[in-house]
């Protein structure tokens, strides 16, 4: 008895077609150099539009004919964006090289450890913050999104953490640094926006070795927030540009309202020459906490190739919209050896360029 061909359902192949359509603008447009929120906000979502991907390339092979070119191009279509938008999520898996080397050394003294977090100015959770800060034991804790209140609740950690830069705001930019390990010269800047500060300072590890950390907190290219990436873009850059000047170890962290996969990420790693110990590790995701499937890599900690990994981990949610991390990173010279620092082309130089006379023009 001959078979009958299998049916196929026309709203099967029209969801396959609309789910084609909108990856495809999802996979494409942050192509483009754009810096229109709208543009860049399809950097964030790689990993749900690889999903989305997945399912109408599942949809499409299901009802797809050899003799029909419209079911064949829309399935091609979507093994494509799965394809590039698995190609961009790789390196941050366990399949990667890592970049940044285990520790080797079990010297306490040349250790620095950091937890950061984006409070979430309206959260008021303080007490759960501080139960974790206490628990994770932290040399560095850097607050962001902290406005007065925030302040008058964390003050207490100054008794642990004793040396302190305060930048309390009402606008949700705000930061709060707390610290074991001394300060040298800690100065509040503002490299591209009045009204959105920056940490700069030196730190003297136990062993005496001085480093370098900046701690920041652009605005996101969001309509209630910016309608370009362009601030954000040039704080970046303009940051990474700073530290490679620094013949010191350097550590650049904080929420970066950006991803790790980005093109503005990846070019601030090369024009800074820091490293991203992600990198054949994991996302470590940290944004949306409440929210599980829209989550992206949103708080970041890049530092030179003199550093080697002690952990990083995310910590337990205390009611904002961010997961805070920590990470602790073990101060090694000869790591230079078998880490090399990413290079800058002379593209990434013009990018750079770019973004500033963009925000400039903003």
């Amino acid at each position: 008895m001959e078979r009958l061909p299998r049916p196929r359902s026309p709203r099967v192949k029209l969801a396959s077609t609309i789910v084609a359509v909108v990856v495809a603008f999802a996979t494409f447009a942050p192509m483009f150099r754009s810096r229109q929120w709208w543009i860049r906000i399809f950097d964030f979502p790689r990993i749900q539009v690889a999903v989305l991907a997945v399912v109408g390339l599942g949809l499409a092979t299901w009802c797809c004919r050899l003799e029909d070119l419209a079911s064949l191009a829309t399935a091609g279509l979507l093994a494509f964006c799965v394809v590039w938008q698995s190609a961009l999520m790789l390196p941050y898996t366990p399949l990667w090289r890592r970049q940044v080397h285990d520790a080797r050394s079990n010297d306490e003294s040349r250790r620095v450890t950091l937890l950061l977090a984006n409070v979430l100015m309206t959260n008021r959770n303080a007490d759960q913050f501080q139960q974790i800060v206490e628990e994770s034991d932290p040399d560095i804790v850097l607050a962001v999104e902290a406005d007065h209140w925030w302040l008058d609740q964390l003050k207490p950690l100054a008794r642990l953490l004793p040396y302190t830069v305060f930048c309390p705001l009402e606008n949700t930019y705000g930061m709060l640094l707390f610290s074991r390990l001394e300060l040298i010269e800690p100065n509040v800047g503002f490299v591209v926006e009045e009204d959105v500060p920056s940490i700069h300072t030196l730190c003297r590890l136990p062993s005496g070795q001085e480093i370098e950390l900046r701690f920041l907190h652009p605005r996101p290219p969001y309509p209630s927030e910016a309608s370009e990436s362009a601030p954000r873009d040039a704080e970046l850059l303009i940051v990474g540009a700073e530290v490679k000047k620094s013949q010191l170890p350097r550590i650049v962290a904080g929420d970066l309202n950006d991803v790790a996969w980005s093109r503005t990420t990846k070019v601030f790693q090369k024009i800074s020459g820091l490293l991203d110990p992600r990198i054949g590790r994991g996302f470590f995701n940290t944004f949306h906490a409440t929210i599980p499937l829209l989550r992206f890599s949103l708080d970041h900690v890049f530092h030179s190739n003199e550093f080697r990994l002690c952990e990083l981990r995310v910590l337990p949610n205390f009611g904002s919209d961010h997961f805070p991390v920590l990470i602790s990173l073990s101060y090694e010279p000869d790591a230079v050896l078998q880490q090399p620092e990413p290079e800058p082309q002379p593209e990434d130089i013009d990018e750079k360029h770019e973004a500033v006379t963009d925000a400039e023009q903003m």
